[in-house]
């Protein structure tokens, strides 16, 4: 039990780390990151959880999706980016297979549609 409440630890100290470069580089996805770092630390430590979701980074780019409320226009857009040009070079990758081409753009389809229809969008000024 001690070894597994270590290893989420450890995942979640990467993935803020990740998710903070994610936040400054423009092709590094910052909210999947973030989003493990959330479970991780609420799976190993509440000392850590609360620390987390007391940040900034945490505040600025997930709060309001955990919540139930949505992503910003901004957030949303930035995610999509960075997927389509990641899934991009997989599928151009993928020029001798077609199945895994198929695959990759049905993922990249529902992941547009999810962004789209499934997360609602909010205003900034809402998050103040």
């Amino acid at each position: 039990m001690k070894l597994k409440k270590i290893l989420f630890v450890v995942v979640g100290c990467m993935s803020v780390a990740l998710g903070a470069l994610g936040a400054v580089l423009p092709l590094l996805p910052s909210v999947p990151f973030l989003l493990l770092a959330a479970f991780c630390f609420a799976r190993s430590s509440e000392r850590l959880h609360n620390w987390f979701t007391g940040t900034k980074l945490y505040k600025n780019n997930l709060e309001s999706y955990v919540k139930g409320e949505g992503m910003t226009r901004r957030t949303k857009i930035k995610i999509m980016v960075t997927v389509t040009a990641l899934m991009s070079v997989g599928f151009i990758m993928m020029d001798q297979v077609p199945v895994g081409r198929i695959i990759l753009a049905c993922v990249w389809v529902f992941h547009v549609l999810y962004f789209l229809f499934g997360v609602k969008t909010i205003r900034t000024e809402n998050l103040a």
